[in-house]
């Protein structure tokens, strides 16, 4: 079966799936986007992921040319179009055609497209051995620059941090704020474990105020964590913190569940994914292998 792009209302193969050189998404980065799995032909929270999209549009000015019904709609027709039970969904927003010059009023109208394909983020071995990451020099832009829950086309910043990544020889960075805070990765959001005084483990990430763009598999992973009896902490974090932690491990749409054993060179715990990330990998597999929830 051959691709399908669903560009502007109607589906196109991908070679007529093309944007003009005045679009502002292209010319300034000037939209929004998502990106949304698929399991076993069910979209894994599509509703969550359009509501986020068109609040990100809503935040930006952008009107979105379609209701989240139809692009609902749009979506399971793109994902069928493409014969894919299991896979990615990448919705773009840009601000459209317009003139060079960032004036966004000059772009008449809005244009969506939805790719659905395969992804691969990490190697396999990776999820069962655990990422080396690094501490990137590269800061999160400040929250009173950009919002970080608006899902930018802009990712500069996140490219920065990944080439530094690279350049480095691991496949992820972690990212500080302003403050010197730890953010997000370059792609996917951060979790911890750490222990009690009495050696009680319990599950932090940082909170909303680091400037993160809330994941939907983070939420998802925070509420199978506190249904498997564990306590979870939304509190700002150091690099000591990670250098300290009893488990680490990465989430994100593309990277699901990954567990980090070493960070700038120091290996967390005794360098093998802990129990408390197995399970929680071994959960959320089983909720989206199962019947993935699409609200």
């Amino acid at each position: 079966m051959s691709k399908q792009i669903w560009l502007n209302g109607d589906l196109v193969p991908p070679e007529q799936a093309t944007v003009s050189v005045f679009d502002h998404g292209l010319l300034y980065g000037d939209g929004v986007f998502e990106g949304i799995r698929i399991y076993n032909s069910r979209i894994f929270k599509l509703k969550t992921h359009l509501q986020r999209l068109f609040d990100s549009a809503k935040a930006i000015r952008i009107d979105i040319p379609h209701t989240l019904e139809q692009l609902t709609e749009a979506t399971r027709k793109t994902v069928d179009a493409n014969g894919l039970s299991n896979g990615y969904i990448r919705i773009c927003v840009t601000r459209g055609v317009g003139q060079l010059g960032i004036d966004p009023f000059k772009c008449e109208n809005a244009s969506v497209f939805i790719i659905v394909d395969s992804i691969s983020m990490y190697p396999p071995e990776l999820y069962e051995d655990g990422m080396a990451v690094i501490t990137s020099s590269v800061i999160r832009n400040h929250p009173a620059a950009l919002s970080p829950r608006i899902k930018s086309l802009n990712y500069l910043n996140n490219i920065l941090a990944k080439i530094e990544a690279r350049d480095a020889g691991v496949l992820e960075a972690v990212m500080l704020n302003h403050l010197g805070f730890v953010s997000e990765c370059t792609g996917d959001n951060i979790f911890v474990i750490k222990h009690h005084a009495d050696q009680t483990p319990y599950v932090a990430t940082p909170p909303l105020h680091a400037g993160i763009l809330e994941g939907v598999t983070m939420t998802t992973v925070i509420d199978l964590a506190t249904q498997a009896g564990y306590e979870v902490s939304r509190e700002d974090l150091t690099q000591y913190d990670l250098f300290t932690a009893k488990e680490m491990f990465l989430t994100g749409s593309g990277a699901e569940v990954i567990p980090v054993t070493k960070v700038d060179g120091r290996t967390i715990a005794n360098g093998e994914p802990g129990p408390v990330t197995r399970q929680l990998t071994a959960d959320f597999h089983q909720l989206v292998g199962n019947n993935a929830p699409e609200d």
